[in-house]
């Protein structure tokens, strides 16, 4: 259950961070007031993860490496961002950080 409510906590995060620019520096209502609503929502579900057992250290650790891992991949696709291959590199090793945090916690 502690999981599932740390992917809720992602989705929202990764949704405010899109939201934000949509925003145009909180300009633009709407998106803006989403921006608000989600990353509040983002810290309510982290909370309740932990309160199902998730390691506070582990849990953000995966929250903001999966988070910058989507973000850098959703700019790429959809905002037609660059990425270099240091850059590339640098979400493969978030990655292994995160998979070897996980395997580590066995």
């Amino acid at each position: 259950m502690a999981y599932l409510f740390l992917a809720l906590t992602i989705l929202a995060e990764v949704t405010g961070a899109i939201t934000s620019r949509y925003s145009d520096g909180f300009k633009k209502v709407v998106p803006s007031i989403v921006t608000i609503i989600v990353i509040i929502a983002s810290y309510f579900f982290f909370a309740v993860s932990l309160q199902y057992g998730l390691n506070i250290g582990m849990g953000y650790a995966i929250w903001s490496g999966v988070g910058v891992i989507s973000i850098a991949i959703f700019g790429f696709i959809f905002f037609k961002e660059s990425l270099t291959k240091v850059q590339v590199m640098g979400v493969a090793l978030i990655i292994s950080g995160v998979a070897v945090l996980e395997i580590g916690a066995v």
